[in-house]
């Protein structure tokens, strides 16, 4: 089992608090599939105001945290890690869907699978569940861009 603890996810990625939206691998495949978990708290600062009597984690976090796992599959895949002249950037999101709202104390089980990778663009499905039931879906679209000064 490959797994990686915050540490290494840290080197995987370019985020950092309040954006970081993955705590842990549990496991990866290299080219094919990586699971991640996300525990949702309470004094996240989105709660603040979404929504303030019934706290719901916003889709688009969603849709973010899954890309974070994409991103994490993509390096892994690519043998590399970040670098500081280059970001990974979520360039399409289709298929996406919201099943149930998702609240303080829920941890996020989220599966990213590799479905193709041409011409520098990353093709994933990818599906976060809490308590083995889906709360959210989509397919994601990534890429490797340099950064111009």
């Amino acid at each position: 089992m490959n797994s990686m603890d915050i540490h290494q996810v840290l080197k995987h990625l370019h985020h950092r608090y309040p954006f970081l939206l993955i705590d842990r691998v549990l496991d990866y495949t290299v080219g094919e599939s990586l699971t991640a978990i996300k525990n949702v708290t309470y004094n996240e600062p989105f709660f603040q105001g979404h929504f303030p009597l019934r706290p719901i984690m916003p889709g688009v976090l969603l849709i973010e945290a899954m890309a974070q796992a994409t991103g994490i599959l993509s390096f892994k895949t690519a043998e590399a890690e970040p670098e500081d002249n280059s970001l990974y950037y979520l360039v399409g999101v289709d298929k996406a869907r919201f099943k149930q709202p998702v609240e303080p104390g829920d941890q996020l089980l989220i599966e990213v699978k590799l479905i193709r990778r041409t011409r520098g663009i990353w093709k994933y499905s990818a599906t976060t569940k809490v308590d083995d039931k889906v709360v959210a879906s989509a397919e994601l679209m990534c890429m490797k861009r340099e950064i111009e000064s």
